[in-house]
Order: C-alpha cells, then structure tokens, then sequence
C-alpha cells in the first residue's frame, strides 16, 4: 500500500517515515489506536516478506485508510522505548558510506525490509539517531501534516553549528536551506534542559488542541513531560507513551 503521497514527494533528506519501537506492540496499539484513531494491520498482511525482516510482527499504523507510522517489537530490552524518524533517500548503501564520511555512524547497515524498501539506523557526531528508508512498496507516509499524523521532527542539538554542517551537507540544503519542507528543525539544547539529556530527534504528531489531549494520553498510562509551550512552529507539549516512549503533541 503505497498511499496517496507517492514516492515522488520524498526527495532525500525528508522525513519520510516514522516507527516506534515498543515491548508491547499489543498495548502499544490500544495506546494510539484510541489517543490518535490509528487502525492497524501487519506489515505482511498483502505482500509477503522474502527472508528475515527487521519488520517481523511489527504492525502499520493507519489513519483514514492511509498509511502513518508502524510500532515495531522491541528485539533487545537494552535498547531505549522511543519513536525513530526515518529519511528518504534513493539509495541507502551510498547515504550510508556519505554519513561515515561526514563523521557519523551507521548503526545498523542497511536492510531489504521484504518488498516494502530497505532500511538503516545511523547516528550524527553527536550521537542523535536516526533512519534512511530507500523506498520500495512503501514509500512511507500516505497522510501527514494533520490531525494524528506526523507533522514536524525536532533535533535536540548541543552543537547546532555541527548540526546544521551534517544534515545540510548530506541532504543538500533539504532541511535547513531554502525550500525546505518545513518537517524539520534544530534546538539548541542549554542549561535549561536536564544535564544527562542526550542529543535526540523528538516526533511531533499533529492535533486539534495540545490541552484538549493531556487527559487522554494521562488516561490511557502516559504522563506529561512538559506542559504547552510555545515555539515558532506552533504549540506543543511533550508527552510519553504508557510505555516510555517520548513524542511531542503540535498544535499549529
């Protein structure tokens, strides 16, 4: 299921797709089924996988029929609960060999994910981490910038200046320079937030009101990180998961 966005509308170094990756898929479903509408379906439900795939007993999220996230088994309970931000580009191996040379790492080499594209984790010089997705079946994102659907990621940087040096070298001015889509921006993280708070990309998820919907995520197991605030791109308030997972509430 391609969706309606097509994989013309993913030039490299746009966000593109976003997953999360939970102990609980199951709880995980009665979490944003009932906070965001999301339906839901396995990954292998019209095209069988061909091999073993990083993707095996995950499930697509989809909101009015297209398709929005997938929420993925967590395979090592070493690895944090959290909501990664997956990148377009046309070929994943030669991204990958780019964020080497750039000074980054790539954590996990790129994967065929059967039919649906091939996939990789990676890390900035500063350790934020993030995914390439070289689109197959899937693209990604059939609906966005809405309601209940990705609208915006937000790199929580120490060092902006090395920040705004490695994703506008890798992607060509997609993300900070002119044109840019409008999906992604950079905080410098200060004093102000917790000493031990690593560099991260935070997932922002649109809604109709920020306040409305604390209830709610509060109601279901999560709790509130940060009340709403206001920022240059709209209101937005920082919540978890009833399982950890961190992800922002936008209100534009």
């Amino acid at each position: 299921m391609a969706g309606s966005e097509g994989s013309a509308a993913f030039a490299e170094g746009v966000p593109c797709w976003i997953d999360a990756q939970l102990p609980d898929v199951e709880a995980g479903k009665r979490f944003y089924g009932e906070l965001f509408g999301w339906t839901f379906e396995p990954f292998d439900k019209t095209e069988e996988p061909t091999g073993p795939s990083p993707y095996a007993g995950s499930v697509r999220a989809h909101l009015d029929g297209e398709p929005v996230a997938a929420l993925v088994p967590k395979r090592d309970g070493r690895m944090p609960t959290v909501w990664t931000v997956y990148f377009a580009t046309p070929d994943a191996d030669d991204l990958a060999d780019r964020i080497r040379e750039a000074g980054g790492q790539v954590i996990t080499a790129p994967v065929p994910v059967g039919p649906y594209g091939t996939m990789a984790l990676a890390a900035d010089p500063e350790s934020a981490v993030f995914g390439l997705w070289e689109g197959g079946t899937h693209p990604g994102f059939g609906k966005r910038h809405g309601p209940g659907s990705f609208s915006w990621v937000e790199l929580y940087a120490r060092d902006t200046a090395v920040a705004d040096s490695f994703y506008a070298g890798l992607f060509h001015d997609a993300l900070f320079g002119p044109g840019t889509t409008r999906d992604f921006g950079r905080v410098l993280v200060t004093e102000a937030f917790p000493a031990e708070m690593p560099p991260h990309f935070l997932v922002h998820f649109g809604v109709d009101d920020c306040e409305a919907l604390l209830g709610t995520v509060v109601r279901l197991g999560g709790r509130v990180q940060a009340p709403p605030f206001d920022t240059s791109y709209g209101r937005v308030a920082v919540v978890t998961d009833s399982q950890g997972a961190s992800f922002a509430l936008l209100q534009t």
